[in-house]
């Protein structure tokens, strides 16, 4: 089903795609009804040009926006690979001269008296309306590597363009959104799943606050990404995934969880994406329980500790953002020891043999 799409044509002089061009573009080239169900990528190796989540590739544009015109066409050569009527689809959206502009999202503003969780929902519908990108091509290159400060460019090109994006590039944007709510913590959640012999990642940012859990994310599931501040354990944060899983025949393997992300926007230090690496097959429940009980005091202590300074104000213009040139990433000195889960070994769920073939992406 073509979606509507955008209007606006190649520059023929810069030879440069525009957002407005390529904004329109992830929905109308997504497969219709998700007869394969959905995949949410976690960029787990960044040295890569093309990445693999389920034995399906997908691509990063490494050359910043606006898109060059070789990643431009390479995004739809992919097309015409993925996606069942691929060729046929490409022509019908680049040969149409009569697109309509798709609408751009305000970034939430707040009134004093907006609490905290009508602000998260804010933040999640404005994740939301910047629509799933369905293309294979992830439009803004994420290095974990990278210093808070560095994310956080990233994350403001992302209000300006206002494309559609992944599980991972939500994250930075959710990290950016709350900076300005000092009594919401913020800790990347990301999980690795099963189906049919195949591997998934997926990501979301877990919110703290009020002594309670919650998520903001992207997702092709609407069960896999907002989770309401309404989980009173980390625990019930993660079971209630871990349901979400299951009701799409996924068997949940390995969660990951990091510590709390600094507020200050200029920070240099790196965010911990996997303090803690659970593995659940190894895991029984109540193994499970105080792995998160024991992780949840380390976030609750990190958070008397003084956060590394900021760089002047010299030294931020400097930095620039990551899409402006090669700099390099900083790299920590030491890694913080991770704790690996238990040992003990129960059965892994398998697919009926009815299934065999059919991947349901999540």
């Amino acid at each position: 089903e073509l979606a509507i799409c955008c209007g606006n044509l190649l520059k023929p002089a810069s030879r440069l795609i525009t957002s407005e061009r390529v904004r329109g573009i992830s929905q109308d080239i997504s497969v219709p009804g998700l007869p394969r169900g959905e995949r949410d990528e976690e960029q787990e190796d960044e040295g890569e040009e093309e990445l693999r989540d389920g034995g399906v590739p997908f691509y990063v544009n490494r050359g910043g926006l606006p898109v060059d015109e070789e990643t431009w066409e390479r995004m739809w050569r992919h097309v015409a690979r993925i996606h069942p009527n691929g060729e046929a689809l490409a022509k019908e959206i680049r040969g149409a001269t009569d697109l309509p502009k798709i609408p751009v999202p305000s970034v939430p503003t707040y009134q004093p008296t907006t609490t905290i969780p009508q602000r998260l929902e804010a933040i999640q519908k404005y994740i939301r309306e910047l629509q799933y990108n369905h293309t294979g091509t992830q439009f803004f290159e994420i290095k974990k590597s990278r210093p808070l400060t560095a994310l956080m460019d990233i994350a403001k090109e992302m209000t300006r363009e206002a494309l559609p994006i992944k599980c991972l590039e939500a994250v930075i944007l959710g990290i950016y959104l709350t900076n300005n709510m000092p009594g919401v913590e913020r800790f990347p959640l990301s999980f690795k799943s099963q189906f049919s012999g195949n591997h998934f990642h997926h990501i979301v940012l877990g919110v703290h606050s009020g002594g309670r859990f919650g998520a903001l994310g992207m997702s092709r599931r609407e069960d896999l990404m907002f989770k309401p501040l309404e989980f009173r354990t980390l625990m019930d944060l993660v079971q209630e995934f871990n349901g979400a899983y299951r009701g799409y025949w996924h068997t949940l393997h390995k969660v990951k969880i990091g510590q709390y992300v600094s507020h200050d926007p200029h920070s240099v230090e790196q965010i911990e994406w996997k303090h803690s690496i659970l593995d659940l097959d190894k895991l029984t429940k109540e193994e499970l329980r105080k792995e998160l009980e024991r992780h949840t005091r380390d976030m609750r202590l990190k958070i008397g500790k003084p956060a590394p300074p900021s760089p002047t104000k010299d030294r931020r213009n400097s930095m620039g953002s990551p899409h402006r040139g090669p700099s390099s990433p900083i790299r920590r000195i030491s890694r913080v020891e991770r704790r690996p889960s238990g040992e003990k070994k129960v059965l892994e769920q398998k697919p009926s043999a009815d299934m065999n073939g059919y991947q349901i992406r999540v």
